[in-house]
């Protein structure tokens, strides 16, 4: 990967942490930190990399049943194991659907 991936990757990363604190209901607003977002985005992309959910054949309709609140669990269990936080997988809900909105906003997921 170049250095212009890498710019392109963060640039990626930015606009989806602000589309999440757009998505994400007032009261949890003030909740997360934007470094505790790019951590987050860093351990979904882990979870669907290493899952194999990825690899998945969609069904009928082209698409892969993904559980978000197995992923939301994950990134609770990693974060607390990081030393990163105690973060309510209820809470991390929200940033899972977010960041699957903005992928379904920009094609990248059906």
């Amino acid at each position: 990967m170049g250095t212009d991936d890498f710019l392109a990757d963060d640039l990626d990363d930015e606009k989806t942490i602000e589309f999440i604190r757009n998505y994400l209901p007032q009261d949890l607003k003030g909740v997360f930190t934007d470094d505790q977002l790019y951590y987050f985005l860093d351990v979904m992309d882990e979870y669907y990399s290493e899952s194999g959910i990825l690899d998945e054949e969609p069904d009928a309709e082209g698409y892969v049943n993904i559980d978000l609140e197995q992923v939301a669990n994950y990134i609770a269990k990693e974060a607390r194991k990081d030393g990163v936080g105690e973060f309510s997988p209820d809470d991390l809900l929200f940033v899972v659907q977010g960041e699957m909105e903005y992928g379904m906003q920009l094609g990248q997921v059906e």
